[in-house]
């Protein structure tokens, strides 16, 4: 056993012959719990478990169908195994395998384990190098904090469902067993899981009955074992549809989906697709950008020939009718607060599809993407609701930073330095420039002019975060809703303003850009709901902070007393030898020499 690892990786070939070979591994004979990988790189497809009877389980996986035509078996024991270190084990092998992109789970995804127990941070760290010995064997390519940050790692199904959305899995199980239900409303907010969630029952859905290993189902979760075996036998293999309405966030879902056993890039589609087929159960993600026939721009006659296609009047009905007429079952994922145009579906739609005897209504509340937590979300519609008490203490948080900048210059900076230390770290803005830089001949013009600073808009439309230039770019509301994002910069453009004598956010309708986001609007508090609406969203993007500039002096000067001011690093000097004295210019930033240490915090 190695010392530093204090784990043991044995290989042998995956057939019948497997129990011939002695086994001088006393963990593999002793009803020890260990970990195991089935893996064969010829089709490059995995399953991970764990077990107490390493004979027993091999024998079950040889009679499996899929399992059976693997080639080689992975034993990993250690004398500091115990059965919640093994489950956890298991369930950060599958997560991070599956996130590595390398290899394709048969795992199902519904018996994940997350408990807490004794010295578990310990266990993380020999799953850290556990994963590293895995890499030099070729099971995984990239690293624990690449995989962090990737597509899909964020958008893989096999994820550890928080306490909320289980009971939220656990509604959604049921009203798909009753017939009284046709239509599932899920309401949270930014940063609540409710892709994930989605992702999660589109999987659930199609994996095979034969896949599932209930045994694999830890004691607490029998109530979903016993749903989830009624819903495989009502629904073997449903017709399903992931509707996603904007064009960049459905690129990446597909990416996702591509690299999950069991799923297709062509299962994630986008509204027009309902017109050409019906389905038994249909999700649509981020519910809030279906559309009307509103300002809709070059989608008018795709739009109208889709109505037509299914009866409906263009003039009056939208996306959210045809969602509801191609599908038997359909689930929502919805957040009014994320409603950005007037190409949206009104609140009034939805408000009739909840108020229905068919329609069941769930809510998910806790803030699952972001380390400032409920507190932070809260506090951010207070800033932009104007509803901040006199009394109120500036938001502050050790595990979230939130700063206010009086230099854009300062903020680009900044946002670059966590970028080099967390990756995906971005500038966003309000609408507030034309986009110039899209036009033929114009690619290297500048958009953006904030004093002498001068910023160019996202170079391309579909999953511009994750495009290589992006660090240098400016994405807006349509690159980004939906993603997630380590460091944030806001850019609160020239449209918005704050009024100190009505105690208002107003908002400036000339400097605003987004023809089809103003056009049609006649009532200024629907233009102000509309841009907040999007400078809410874009300031719940960061997993560890959000940084925000604003251009308007009246804008900045109110947000100064709310949110804490940037303040940069002093300089640092280091006299190496005490007979030289360093140039002021030749010095290092502080904040320079902490990126450049990898780690912030450590510093």
């Amino acid at each position: 056993m190695n010392s530093e690892n204090d784990f043991i990786i044995n290989r042998f070939e995956f057939d019948s012959e497997l129990f011939n070979d002695p086994y001088s591994n006393h963990y593999l004979n002793d009803l020890w719990p260990i970990v195991y990988i089935l893996s064969d790189e010829g089709v490059m497809e995995a399953y991970v478990g764990e077990t107490t009877d390493t004979f027993a389980r091999m024998r079950s996986h040889l009679k499996h169908n899929k399992k059976k035509k693997l080639t080689a078996v992975r034993f990993i024991s250690s004398k500091k195994f115990n059965k919640s270190a093994t489950l956890d084990i298991e369930s950060n092998l599958i997560k991070y395998i599956s996130g590595d992109g390398q290899y394709k789970l048969l795992n199902a995804n519904a018996g994940l384990a997350n408990h807490n127990y004794y010295q578990k941070p310990i266990y993380w760290n020999l799953f850290l190098n556990l994963w590293d010995a895995l890499r030099s064997e070729g099971i995984s390519k990239h690293s624990v904090e690449y995989i962090n940050n990737s597509d899909l790692f964020k958008y893989s199904p096999y994820k550890t469902l928080t306490t909320e959305q289980r009971q939220g899995l656990i509604m959604i199980i049921k009203c798909l067993l009753d017939d009284n239900y046709k239509n599932i409303v899920i309401q949270g907010g930014a940063g609540t899981g409710k892709t994930i969630l989605a992702i999660f029952i589109f999987k659930l859905l199609k994996t095979n009955t034969e896949d599932f290993n209930f045994q694999e189902f830890d004691k607490d979760q029998s109530e979903i074992l016993a749903l989830v075996r009624e819903l495989k036998a009502k629904y073997p293999d449903p017709k399903m549809a992931l509707v996603v309405p904007m064009s960049s966030f459905r690129k990446t879902l597909k990416k996702a989906f591509k690299n999950v056993k069991g799923l297709r890039s062509g299962m994630v589609v986008g509204p027009t697709a309902l017109s050409k087929e019906k389905y038994d159960i249909v999700l649509v993600d981020e519910s809030h950008r279906l559309r009307r026939r509103v300002n809709i721009g070059a989608y008018f006659k795709a739009f109208s020939d889709a109505c037509e296609k299914l009866g409906f009047d263009p003039a009056q009905d939208s996306e959210l009718d045809w969602v509801l007429k191609q599908s038997d079952k359909s689930i929502l994922f919805y957040d009014e607060n994320q409603s950005i145009k007037p190409t949206d579906v009104d609140q009034v739609g939805f408000s009739k599809l909840k108020a229905a005897k068919s329609t069941k209504v769930e809510s998910l509340k806790s803030q699952f993407r972001s380390k400032g937590g409920n507190n932070y979300v809260e506090y951010i519609g207070e800033i932009l609701n104007c509803k901040i008490e006199p009394n109120r203490t500036i938001y502050n948080s050790d595990k979230y930073q939130f700063l206010l900048f009086d230099s854009i210059v300062e903020m680009e900076e900044e946002i670059k330095l966590r970028n080099k230390e967390y990756s995906l770290s971005r500038l966003v803005a309000g609408f507030s420039w034309k986009w110039i830089s899209n036009k033929s001949g114009r690619e290297q013009e500048y958009d953006i002019t904030i004093g002498d600073h001068k910023l160019r808009w996202n170079g391309v439309t579909e999953d511009w975060i994750n495009s290589p230039n992006s660090i240098n770019e400016v994405g807006c509301i349509h690159t980004t809703q939906g993603y997630d994002l380590n460091y944030v910069g806001v850019i609160f453009g020239n449209e918005i303003t704050y009024d100190a004598e009505s105690n208002q956010i107003k908002i400036i309708k000339e400097n605003y850009f987004d023809t089809n986001g103003k056009n049609s609007i006649y009532d200024p508090e629907i233009l102000v709901s509309y841009i907040s609406n999007i400078y809410k969203t874009l300031m719940l993007r960061g997993i560890r902070g959000t940084y925000v500039y604003a251009c308007n002096k009246e804008l900045r000067d109110y947000l100064s007393k709310h949110i804490p001011n940037f303040k940069k690093p002093q300089r640092v000097i280091e006299l190496m030898d005490q007979s030289k004295v360093i140039p002021f210019k030749n010095c290092i930033p502080l904040y320079n020499l902490r990126a450049a240490a990898g780690n912030f915090s450590d510093l």
